[in-house]
């Protein structure tokens, strides 16, 4: 028996056209590269930073560059109740969102006796809860039209833990295990959910430390491509999680690393 199906077309398959995305935590670093990937290929894009600000409002510039429609959301997800809230204004800037990429996080660094009650609340608020809150938030209208993609972004940390980044490595950990649990719950409505793993990249978060050319190094010897990543790295890999090339996977970690996760 002949498969009489036809091949399916690539380029088509990784077209956004017409989809609506939200990205948090996009007005600069591994955020904004995916932004700007989705809307290079046709979506309408809600850029999102914690406050406005000219780095939001340039991020936006380029973004609409892309894709004219596109809008900039703002909120702290630290706060009680921001998730909905930034749901809520992204739909009302582009539309219900069918792509949701949950990228915005806090990380701090302290050796884990220093830890405060108060760092690793906010933490676990930002990383964790938020993303949860987020995902309730959005699935919903996803749910209605029977298509969505969420995309966590995690971190290597969750199979390396960094030790003095305990409660982040911690958090991101539990972010790919709720990323496991609703994969089978929502799959069914048609909404695939992935965490997208990042390893060391050079963004203003890692900038400070690899400054330090001993530690640099350290670093790059652990890595089997010996590179750190930069943030269009990780824009393809989204685009591949959230397009119809994507649509039969769910429920996994792709990690954008450099072989660092098994090294």
């Amino acid at each position: 028996m002949t498969d009489e199906r036809k091949p399916m077309d690539m380029k088509a398959a990784f077209s956004l056209q017409g989809r609506r995305a939200l990205v948090t935590g996009s007005a600069r670093g591994i955020g904004k590269a995916i932004a700007l990937a989705f809307a290079e290929y046709g979506a309408t894009v809600a850029v999102h930073g914690v406050r406005a600000g000219d780095t939001l409002d340039r991020t936006l510039a380029e973004v609409r560059a892309l894709s004219p429609r596109s809008a900039a959301v703002t909120g702290d997800l630290a706060e009680p109740g921001a998730a909905s809230r930034i749901v809520a204004a992204a739909a009302d800037a582009i539309g219900a969102p069918d792509i949701l990429v949950i990228n915005a996080s806090v990380q701090l660094r302290r050796p884990w006796l220093e830890v405060t009650p108060d760092e690793a609340l906010l933490q676990m608020q930002v990383n964790f809860h938020a993303s949860l809150q987020l995902i309730q938030a959005a699935v919903p209208a996803m749910r209605q039209q029977g298509w969505g993609r969420i995309v966590t972004v995690g971190s290597v940390q969750e199979q390396r833990p960094h030790p003095d980044m305990i409660v982040y490595a911690a958090s991101k950990s539990a972010l790919e295990n709720l990323m496991r649990n609703l994969a089978k719950q929502i799959g069914p409505d048609g909404i695939t959910i992935n965490n997208l793993c990042p390893g060391v990249f050079a963004t203003d978060r890692n900038l400070e430390a690899l400054a330090n050319p001993t530690y640099a190094e350290q670093v790059r010897a652990r890595i089997p491509v010996r590179d750190f990543a930069e943030p269009q790295d990780a824009a393809g890999a989204a685009l591949l999680l959230c397009s119809a090339a994507g649509r039969y996977i769910t429920g996994t970690t792709l990690c954008v690393d450099g072989g660092m996760s098994v090294a």
